[in-house]
């Protein structure tokens, strides 16, 4: 049965709106005695239980097991979410900590990801995760830097400013001409194009040996693109905090619904998929259990934002999973807020 805010009287949503609240903090069952000292208008126990069985018989509430008290469903927890829930706004002190972990993360895009990752697994106690961006914007310069014998540095730099780097090997006492070489003729290729689009090119031309490259410059080529394409399919991403969500397991049950999540987590180009829909949408996104096919069986949620460089060009998505008993109010201010400051970050 679907329901409105309009078709609740006061009476029942205050009683709904007290009940998802203290579930939201204990994870337990919650009776009519509990919500009679919770509200601010006297309601007598036996007029919340009416009240409760009539958003039980709504498909708001269930009683698991044989307890007294009541659980919030899915279908109760979407329609708080997305009627009840008055999402606030950070405090001063949440705004000044968020931005001085990422900024002090510096300007690599790795870097910034990985600590707003991190920063928002702390501050949700939930797992934070980073869609990083697809390297699809086309690219302006390329350059391979030594770094070490037999180790050097590929570095891109997109028309949109970004910045991106990868560690690759070399063969020991290959010569800096090589190097320079090596990084001409790439800028030559790659310039103007996104890497998908050229990498079929350098390939072909590496194979077929059209690139009149020596040896060892066209060994420096295939192993640079070789590495950058292992990183580039379909974005790739970054999961911090997992062991947040074993903190504040209840019961038998949840610790089953963390350890399906945690192999939901292990199934990244699944998640992949799912951040990659969620960021063609505007604003935050919020999924809770079953509503989609990926937590039907942990039971958890996710919410979820795009982030977006200065020309408003979608970069990537970042966002909180967890139980579905998660702070909403505090969680989804503070993943828009963040998804905003790293856009502005990465340029």
């Amino acid at each position: 049965m679907s329901l409105t805010v309009a078709e609740l009287n006061k009476r029942s949503i205050d009683i709904f709106r007290e009940l998802v609240d203290a579930y939201v903090e204990t994870g337990e069952p919650v009776g009519s005695r509990t919500l009679s000292r919770r509200l601010k208008a006297p309601l007598s126990p036996a007029t919340i239980r009416n009240v409760m069985a009539d958003l039980e018989e709504a498909g708001l509430l269930y009683a698991p097991h044989t307890s007294a008290g009541r659980l919030p469903t899915e279908a109760g927890l979407r329609f708080f979410v997305h009627g009840l829930l008055e999402v606030g706004d950070l405090s001063e002190g949440d705004r000044t900590y968020i931005e001085q972990r990422c900024t002090n993360a510096g300007r690599k895009v790795d870097d910034v990801l990985e600590e707003a990752t991190s920063m928002l697994s702390g501050l949700s106690r939930c797992a934070g995760l980073v869609l990083a961006p697809k390297t699809e914007s086309p690219l302006k310069h390329v350059e391979f830097v030594s770094l070490s014998a037999g180790r050097a540095i590929l570095v891109l730099i997109t028309e949109d400013g970004v910045v991106e780097n990868r560690l690759i090997e070399v063969p020991v006492g290959v010569p800096p001409s090589v190097l320079m070489e090596a990084s001409n003729y790439l800028n030559n290729r790659l310039a103007g194009r996104t890497l998908s689009d050229a990498k079929g090119i350098v390939f072909e031309e590496l194979q077929q040996h059209k690139a009149h490259l020596d040896t060892l410059t066209a060994k420096v080529v295939e192993t640079g693109i070789g590495v950058w394409s292992e990183g580039d399919q379909g974005g790739s991403l970054i999961v911090k905090g997992q062991s947040n969500l074993l903190t504040n397991v209840t019961v038998v049950e949840d610790l089953d619904h963390i350890r399906d999540l945690f192999t939901v987590l292990d199934t990244k180009e699944t998640l992949i998929q799912l951040l990659d829909a969620s960021i063609q949408a505007e604003g935050v996104q919020i999924f809770i259990g079953a509503e989609n096919s990926l937590f039907s069986l942990s039971g958890c949620s996710l919410v979820v934002a795009p982030y977006k460089n200065s020309r408003q060009h979608i970069l990537g998505a970042i966002g909180v999973v967890g139980p579905t008993r998660m702070n909403y109010g505090k969680i989804i201010p503070l993943v828009d807020y963040t998804a905003k400051l790293v856009g502005q970050l990465l340029g």
